[in-house]
Formats: C-alpha cells, sequence, structure tokens
C-alpha cells in the first residue's frame, strides 16, 4: 500500500486493508476530500494478480462514473447559458427530431427519461466506436416510452444523447469537453478517448466470478437475458462487454462507459463542485442543489428495480446508496464510483480493477464510505 490518511482516519486505512484480505480485492485506489482538504488519498495491490503495483497515478476505466463527468460539463454549460436544458434536444441536433422526439427536452437526457435505452440495429464494434452511426441511429430511433412517463437507465445512449447535443454546442468531443471543463482546471486525470501515450499506466479490468456453487443475482441474469431490456441497453448483442480491455475502446469516445481515471480525479471533481479546490469551483451551489434534487425515481423502466436520479447524477438508492440521502455521483459497473455529499462536505473517489457483480451492493465501497463518513 501506499499513500496516507489525516489523524482521525485510520479506519478508512485499515478497512481499505482489510477488503483485500476479506473481498479479494487485487488492485484499488480511495481517496477523499472533507471540506476541501485531502484526508484519504491510498492505493494498494496490483494492476493484474502477481503483476506490477496498482498505485495512486494508475489509470482504471470506471465505467459509468463517467456520465458523472459528462453531467458536470453540461451543468457549466448551462450555468453561462451556452445550454438550456428545457430546449428541446432537437434545437440543438435538428435530426433528432425524427420518429415523433421533437419535444423532448435536453433535461431527459440527464434524467433517463428519453425511452432511447437503446438502438435497434446491432453494429459492429468499429461503428460503436465511430461516434456518427451510434448518433445516426439515434436521432433515428423511435422511443420505447412515451419520454417524460417513465424513467429507465440509458446506460450506453447516456454518452452518445448527450455528448452530441454538448458537441453541437461547443464544436468538441466529449473527452476534449471534461478535459477543458474538468480535468485541465483540476489538475488530473480524466480521459475519454485515452491517447496511446497512456496505455501503459492502465489496470485492465479483471471479469466478476462467482463460486460454482453461487447462483447469479437476479440483476445479473436480467443483464445476460437477450430479450431483456437490460440486455439491449447495456450492448452486450454487441460485444461491448468482452472489449472492455481493448486499447481501441478505450480510446473510442464513450462517454457513458469508458472514462479513465483514479481515485484522486473523482474524489477531487466532487470536491470541487462542493467548494474551491486551489481556486477552481466546477459547479455553483444553487446548481449542486437543483442536480442533487430528485427528478426521476421509482421503478426503473430498464433496471426493473428502484432507482432515483438527479441531473445526471445517481442518486441514493438501494442497490447503490452512497452514504444516503444527500448523496450524488455515480457508480461504475464492477466497483468503481465518485461522489460528493454537499450537507457533509465529503467528496470520494475509488477506483478497482477487480470487478464483482452488478446486482449486489458493493461491500469493498460500502465499508470504505461507512469508515468515512465515521470519522468525517
Amino acid at each position: 500500500m501506499e499513500g496516507a490518511v489525516a489523524p482521525g482516519f485510520e479506519r478508512v486505512r485499515d478497512t481499505f486493508l482489510a477488503n483485500f484480505a476479506e473481498h479479494g480485492e487485487v488492485g484499488a485506489a480511495c481517496c477523499v476530500y472533507v471540506d476541501g482538504e485531502l484526508v484519504v488519498d491510498l492505493a494498494g495491490g496490483a494492476v493484474a494478480p502477481g503483476g506490477a503495483p496498482y498505485i495512486r497515478s494508475t489509470l482504471q476505466m470506471v465505467a459509468s462514473a463517467t456520465k458523472g463527468a459528462l453531467a458536470i460539463c453540461a451543468l457549466r454549460l448551462t450555468e453561462r447559458g451556452e445550454l438550456d436544458l428545457d430546449a428541446p434536444v432537437a434545437s440543438y441536433w435538428p435530426e433528432f427530431a425524427a420518429a415523433g422526439k421533437a419535444e423532448i427536452p435536453v433535461r431527459w437526457l440527464l434524467t433517463h427519461q428519453a425511452g432511447l435505452p437503446y438502438v435497434d440495429t446491432v453494429l459492429p464494434m468499429s461503428q460503436v466506436y465511430g461516434w456518427q452511426p451510434m448518433v445516426e441511429l439515434l436521432a433515428a430511433q423511435r422511443p420505447l416510452w412515451t419520454p417524460g412517463t417513465a424513467h429507465g437507465y440509458h446506460a450506453l445512449t447516456y454518452g452518445w444523447l448527450l455528448g452530441e447535443v454538448l458537441a453541437r454546442v461547443t464544436g468538441l468531443t466529449p473527452g476534449a469537453l471534461i478535459r477543458r471543463e474538468v480535468a485541465d482546471p483540476l489538475g488530473v486525470d480524466f480521459w475519454v478517448g485515452l491517447p496511446a501515450s497512456e496505455t501503459a499506466r492502465v489496470a485492465p479490468l479483471i471479469i466478476a466470478s462467482a463460486a460454482p456453487e453461487t447462483p447469479p443475482d437476479p440483476f445479473t441474469m436480467m443483464l445476460f437475458d437477450p430479450e431483456s431490456v437490460a440486455h439491449k441497453a447495456f450492448f452486450v448483442p454487441n460485444g461491448l462487454f468482452g472489449s472492455m480491455n481493448d486499447p481501441e475502446a478505450w480510446a473510442a469516445q464513450l462517454p457513458a462507459a469508458n472514462g479513465m481515471a483514479t481515485a484522486r480525479s473523482l474524489a477531487r471533481m466532487y470536491a470541487a463542485c462542493l467548494g474551491e479546490i486551489d481556486g477552481v469551483r466546477l459547479l455553483a451551489p444553487e446548481t449542486v442543489r437543483e442536480a442533487s434534487a430528485e427528478q426521476a425515481g421509482g421503478r426503473d423502466a430498464v433496471l426493473q428495480i428502484e432507482s432515483r436520479f438527479g441531473l445526471g447524477f445517481q442518486l441514493s438508492y438501494p442497490l447503490r446508496p452512497f452514504a444516503g440521502h444527500g448523496s450524488f455521483g455515480h457508480y461504475g459497473l464492477g466497483g468503481s464510483v465518485g461522489f460528493g455529499h454537499a450537507d457533509k462536505g465529503v467528496a470520494f473517489g475509488y477506483v478497482v480493477n477487480q470487478m464483482l457483480p452488478g446486482g449486489v451492493v458493493d461491500p469493498r465501497s460500502a465499508a470504505l464510505i461507512e469508515a468515512v463518513f465515521a470519522a468525517a
């Protein structure tokens, strides 16, 4: 292990170490800010079993935790008057008006209410990576439900939908926008579209495997049911799950899923939503209040469980609890998570290479969060 904790946060260090013994951790990092001060900054284990040490600068694909960074970009544009969340998507992206979508507001892209969790066409991975083919298909796609009447997790389409609107406003790819709005001002690693020069720093994801006698959880069973909406939404048919360790996938623009970051990147990003970090504040307090208030909640039309969303952020719900009410951020499939809690002034980042099944509360991050909030 490398790094340190501030006095009073020793339990977090002990919990971090215990995760290796008790939960099969391979490589991970955890970083926490409280009231703008760095209080936890730890990394340990290996980038692969028996491999090089996992250090604080190791890059990790954080899966859907990427969505939080894209949401912050959209909210920053909104604060500057460059984006209107209540304007129709088609006012920025005219082709999107097809198939009865002319009145869908930008807001519903952030709240997973647009009814577009997948497209009807299965594309080869080269076209999934190519941006424009997916954008064109989503523009032509008819919604699965009447937009605004339900919400359902747009596991991957969130990135193309919101990303295309932001690209029409700024002229930038999502990765370039995240660099401009988040990563460069804070001096952190957060990449969507990883440069080849950075690939040696990446810890590959290790796919979750259960003991032979352990039945799969209901979420996993649904995810691999080819008839389920969840299966289509997570793009299993296209082979994306099997490409998570492919450098071509790392280099693509997949801003709902392929962000490369460190624990410090996630924690520092959310800390700068709550207050100034070295003179940088990403979001105004009133923006944080609106974005972290429930915009859509109840039974999720894709996941078939309860879920809650603010503006681009997951909020606390049973499967993704964060630190309870007041938390806003995003988990990533497999275990990585970043979030903020305005009332407590806490910003938390955790990245991990050993994936666990997505249909359970991850015991590793849950234990670390409990330890942090016991001390904060």
